[in-house]
């Protein structure tokens, strides 16, 4: 996956955030770009932007938690292009508070983009890989599912975003292991951003009407608060980790993190299961913030 030019790459949520990026250096790649959204005028605009450069683009509307919306796309995929040779499984959204306070519709929402619509993914696109590679000894692919540093951490007031980000690690350590076992033509990456300027924090903007969600709790209020103000003022860029996707792909590198330095969070989680011992306070470091974050919660209830 060295040279990538004349090859194709699928990227789902391309209308804003990694993806768009994703799309950009695709272009500049030479690679065919298809790109999904399920949010159409942005993906409309993102799609003109990446055809204006002299890419050849295939743009759908697609709702990633719907399975039969990825099997289209995957039809689509293959009836112009053929087998893709990058699949960036990267459409996501946000949600926070306290676990117990998620409704039903937060977790088939959020479950349902985060983790199904990897699912669907992965479904769809890599029997049609595993095809192509077959076919042709030099056909080479991957596939990079975006999770999360809350994949590898649980930060609190965060739950149902952890349990998809968490559940997205798993799957994409077993499609490495998978893939291994079966080829060495195809590879798998997962892609664990920290705080990063993107469109996340506004996720509630592309929520279906028949999930909508209900009053927020004030727990939900203060994650909305802390999340908007930590992604906004995040100093790794969306084009910088998007960059760090293409440059695993070719290391065929498997974890890919945009704050190296935020391991140390994970690295406590795993001994505080090795050891065992409770899990470690996340604001041992930075009392003052869990003191306010409690103060918050404590007051309101």
């Amino acid at each position: 996956m060295r040279n990538l030019s004349k090859r194709t790459a699928v990227i789902t949520g391309a209308g804003s955030g990694f993806g768009l990026e994703a799309a950009r250096i695709a272009a500049r790649e030479g690679m065919n770009v298809v790109m999904a959204d399920v949010q159409a005028d942005a993906l409309e605009q993102a799609a003109a932007e990446i055809s204006s450069s002299g890419a050849s683009v295939l743009s759908m509307r697609v709702d990633v938690a719907e399975a039969a919306e990825v099997e289209a796309l995957g039809a689509a995929t293959e009836k112009r292009f053929g087998a893709p040779h990058l699949v960036f499984n990267n459409a996501g959204v946000g949600a926070g508070g306290l676990i117990w306070e998620h409704t039903l519709a937060d977790w088939e929402w959020v479950v349902g983009v985060n983790l199904m619509g990897v699912a669907h993914g992965v479904r769809v696109f890599t029997p049609m890989m595993l095809a192509a590679a077959q076919a042709d000894p030099d056909y080479r692919g991957h596939i990079v599912n975006t999770a999360s540093m809350a994949g590898l951490v649980n930060a609190p007031n965060m739950g149902v975003y952890n349990v998809s980000k968490h559940a997205v690690v798993a799957l994409s350590e077993t499609l490495y292991q998978d893939l291994r076992l079966v080829t060495e033509q195809v590879g798998a990456s997962v892609l664990c951003p920290y705080f990063v300027p993107t469109g996340i924090s506004r996720s509630q903007r592309n929520r279906p009407g028949a999930m909508a969600a209900q009053k927020p709790t004030a727990s939900q209020l203060v994650a909305q608060a802390m999340s908007d103000k930590a992604v906004n003022s995040g100093k790794v860029s969306a084009a910088q980790v998007a960059q760090s996707v293409f440059d695993a792909v070719r290391e065929k590198r498997f974890y890919i993190y945009s704050h190296p330095q935020a391991l140390a969070g994970v690295q406590t989680r795993l001994e505080d299961i090795l050891l065992p011992r409770n899990p470690t306070d996340p604001f041992a470091g930075r009392p003052e913030i869990g003191k306010k974050l409690r103060r918050a919660l404590r007051v309101q209830a």
